[in-house]
């Protein structure tokens, strides 16, 4: 994962065609003499990337307390490249429209295209560019959160960089982790990637209108699913025909109810 990987050194982040993190030079005074003579300490080991966790995880812990505070619904959802994300958030924030509002934060190593696609679609996005980074992180996703915050919503969802492996180790402060198996990926990705598919709520299986044409073998990525996500709550559908929508639909909005009905 990204603590042994080394994607952690990072690229130009931008959050809403914004840096990130711009460099600030070190230009304060100096009251103290440099030594330049070898260093005589002994070495040490300091543990970097549990430090980074650890910073992450409060500010997870900040992003939920602003969904608390927003009531919004807000969704993780993570999968590899090509499993239809987009689509799938698209024609969610179209079948919820009239019940739920839907506001979506997208992180791509590169390029706006989701997020130009959504907007398109009368969806408030913010894009995110990772540059190197192959998942999102809370800090990331909390500056999102600033240039949404004046919108009307009811549901945030996150879609997460393209990959199975490094978003799993990263809590964003979501209430619900999403993710996806695509029908053209093969049945045996939850054994595969066991930390995502086990850390998820709910399991999709998108792209079911290709199931015969990719030659899908559904009772054993269903087998599959139930031995690593047995907790998780699994939705078949298609985005793209609509099969299976209406379901996962009245999921999102009966979890927006039970998540917020202490505070109506």
């Amino acid at each position: 994962m990204c603590q042994e990987c080394g994607c952690n050194s990072g690229g130009p982040v931008q959050v809403g065609g914004q840096p990130l993190n711009p460099s600030i030079p070190h230009e304060h005074p100096h009251h103290h003499a440099h030594d330049h003579s070898p260093a005589q300490a002994a070495p040490h080991k300091v543990d970097v990337h549990q430090s980074l966790l650890e910073k992450n995880d409060r500010q997870a812990e900040r992003n939920r307390g602003f969904f608390k505070a927003k009531q919004w619904l807000a969704l993780n959802i993570l999968s590899s490249p090509g499993s239809g994300k987009t689509t799938l958030v698209q024609k969610t924030a179209e079948c919820l429209r009239g019940r739920l509002r839907v506001g979506v934060v997208v992180g791509d190593l590169a390029t706006d295209n989701d997020a130009a696609r959504l907007r398109a679609a009368g969806i408030p996005v913010i894009q995110i560019t990772t540059g190197t980074l192959c998942h999102l992180e809370a800090e990331m996703v909390a500056r999102a959160l600033d240039q949404l915050a004046a919108e009307s919503l009811d549901v945030l969802v996150i879609e997460n960089v393209g990959n199975l492996v490094c978003p799993a180790a990263y809590d964003l402060g979501e209430h619900l982790r999403v993710v996806l198996l695509s029908v053209t990926e093969g049945e045996d990705k939850p054994l595969k990637y066991p930390p995502v598919f086990h850390s998820a709520h709910a399991a999709l299986v998108t792209k079911t209108d290709l199931a015969d044409a990719a030659g899908f073998d559904r009772e054993r990525a269903l087998n599959n699913l139930r031995r690593i996500s047995h907790h998780a709550r699994v939705f078949e559908l298609s985005a793209r025909t609509g099969q299976g929508m209406a379901e996962w639909c009245d999921y999102l909005v009966q979890q927006h109810q039970l998540s917020f009905a202490r505070q109506a």
